[in-house]
């Protein structure tokens, strides 16, 4: 695998599988995104709750790649989807990035009630090709099965918390089953994981980073990761992962540190 390697989702457009998140990454935003484009990174995951839309725009525009070369990610809020003003949302989202389309647009949470008939709504934007891929984040297997049984057009990404701590492998089978690809956000566990005596020998007998030996699980698993860092050597370093590969036996070792605990959420139980 190199660093600008691919997976090609339901739809046959490739997303890389590597990108960079961009979630509080506040004042640092377009540094960061400037940086890892420099680094090789072209695939850039933003949402409108986050803030940073403008700034990830500007970066992309000031680092001088062509804007097809560079894989787009952004969210359409709860708010957003709860006051019925999805497509005026999209056009906002747009406009902050001045840009024509992104590439991936998703819901950013199943709000009740209110997820169906967006998701109608993305499916207009990407009939449209305004949108030229649609999926969701933070939906579990019941939302997905829902979404689905009303859905004309089948998500192509489904973008959940996921790291050693929460494998979330019953979810990411049933994905896998349904042609839906997984994304990983907090995939290094928001750091909380580093310490963990396993991963920590893993890092020493493949003589690499903490973050690294768990972004490759991840890779391994077939899950496209979105570390966000706004400090320029540990981008470089999150994208060290493409010329070491772990064995089956770490990797089951990996898999054995699930305590479906999470940092983030439940999609269950969100209130906001």
């Amino acid at each position: 695998m190199r660093l600008d390697e691919s997976l090609v989702l339901n739809n046959g457009i490739k997303m890389p599988v590597l990108g960079l998140g961009v979630y509080k990454s506040g004042e640092n935003t377009k540094q960061a995104v400037l940086d890892a484009l420099e680094a090789g990174y072209r695939h850039i995951d933003v949402a409108s709750v986050y803030g940073n839309e403008n700034e990830v725009g500007q970066a992309i525009r000031e680092s001088g790649i062509p804007r097809e070369e560079i894989f787009v990610t952004t969210k359409l809020w709860n708010d957003d989807m709860r006051a019925g003003i999805q497509k005026e949302a999209f056009e906002k989202s747009l406009e902050r990035l001045q840009m024509d389309y992104v590439d991936l647009y998703l819901l950013h949470w199943p709000v009740a009630e209110h997820y169906l008939p967006s998701w109608h709504i993305l499916e207009n934007l990407n009939r449209e090709g305004r949108a030229k891929s649609i999926g969701v984040s933070n939906f579990q297997m019941g939302h997905l099965m829902d979404l689905m049984a009303h859905a004309t057009v089948v998500p192509v990404v489904n973008q959940i918390e996921c790291h050693p701590y929460l494998s979330q492998q019953p979810l990411c089978s049933f994905c896998r089953k349904t042609g839906i690809q997984v994304t990983a956000w907090a995939p290094l566990g928001r750091a909380k994981v580093f310490e963990d005596a396993v991963i920590k020998g893993l890092a020493e007998k493949y003589g690499q980073t903490p973050a690294q030996v768990i972004l490759r699980w991840e890779l391994q698993r077939g899950i496209i990761v979105i570390p966000k860092s706004v400090h320029r050597e540990r981008i470089i370093e999150n994208s060290k992962i493409f010329d070491f590969e772990l064995v089956p036996e770490d990797m089951a070792v990996m898999d054995g540190l699930n305590k479906d605990q999470r940092f983030g959420p439940s999609p269950d139980t969100f209130d906001f």
